[in-house]
Formats: C-alpha cells, sequence, structure tokens
C-alpha cells in the first residue's frame, strides 16, 4: 500500500485570513470552506485545512518544493508584500537566499509565525 499525505490542519488565529494569505504568496486558489477549516490545496494532492485557534498557537514548519519559474514569483510576491525573509530556518541571515543542494530556498513568515519554506530542490539532492 503506498502511503500518502491527504491533509494536515494549520492553526491560525484567522483561517480566512491565513487561508488567503498562503494561497496569494504561492499563487493558489482558496477551496471552498468545509466544515470548520479553510482548505488550500496543494496541487501535489495534500490539503492545508486552516482552523481556527484560540491562545497560543505553536510555530510551525511547513516547506513548499517549487520549480525555478515559481520559486521566482512567490519571491517576487514575497519581497512586493514586504516580508521579512532568511536564507537559514532560525532567521540568522535575513535578506538572504539560500542555495542549498545546489537550488534556491528562502523562509518567511504566516500571519500566524508558522515557518514557511520555498525551495527549489529537496534536502540532500545535490551538492552544498
Amino acid at each position: 500500500m503506498a502511503v500518502e499525505l491527504n491533509h494536515t490542519i494549520v492553526a491560525a488565529r484567522d483561517k480566512k485570513l491565513s487561508a488567503q494569505f498562503l494561497a496569494d504568496i504561492l499563487g493558489l486558489e482558496v477551496a471552498p470552506q468545509f466544515g470548520p477549516f479553510m482548505p488550500v490545496p496543494i496541487p501535489n494532492g495534500v490539503t492545508l485545512d486552516f482552523a481556527d485557534a484560540s491562545g497560543p498557537i505553536p510555530a510551525q514548519h511547513y516547506a513548499f518544493l517549487v520549480s525555478e519559474d515559481d520559486f521566482d514569483a512567490i519571491f517576487a510576491r514575497i519581497r512586493e508584500a514586504g516580508l521579512a525573509y532568511w536564507a537559514d530556518p532560525h532567521h540568522t541571515r535575513p535578506d538572504e537566499i539560500n542555495r542549498n543542494d545546489g537550488g534556491r530556498g528562502t523562509y518567511f513568515e504566516d500571519p500566524n509565525g508558522h515557518n514557511l519554506e520555498i525551495l527549489t530542490r529537496p534536502y540532500g539532492s545535490g551538492t552544498d
């Protein structure tokens, strides 16, 4: 049996705002609300289901593998939105992208403090 991730729930202070933020940055669409969730379908078949949460939201990490052309478009939207971005997950290299594994990558935060990443090569797929 093949095992595939189908969906995961993303805690948010405002599920509609957070889902729209991600969709806008990645160039995707928000699907119609499903029960308590605002879904953002990702082209590989996984859905991120945003759900309102009360209290503190622990920061999670979500990484998106994208093409070189998509990286350019997404990175342009990050910069146009005036978002801070970093070359590393610990946010010690601001205003940089990384060149890990012969690709490009960068990290930025969503409105809930989740650490989002776009990268063009999977980790371990090339040379550093």
